[in-house]
């Protein structure tokens, strides 16, 4: 009985890990290096991001205040 053929290898790049919060879509806001606010609001950080930007739910950063799926659109 012959012995199977090999496989052939298969690469797979690994992605690199940003941690980006899954409720903002369209930018990596990172977890776990504290708050986000908008910038040029009058929240206190220590992170800032420019908006409009789309926001799902939960929404953990606040930054969609009236609901409406996008974020930091004041400003």
């Amino acid at each position: 009985m012959a012995a199977p053929a090999p496989r052939p290898a298969t690469a797979v790049a690994a992605a690199p890990a940003r941690n980006c919060d899954p409720a903002y879509p369209d930018v990596c806001l990172q977890d776990g290096i504290g708050d986000y606010d908008c910038a040029g609001g009058s929240g206190d950080g220590p992170n800032y991001v420019r908006g409009p930007l789309r926001v799902l739910a939960p929404d953990p950063f606040r930054l969609d205040g009236d609901h409406d799926g996008t974020g930091c659109e004041k400003g």
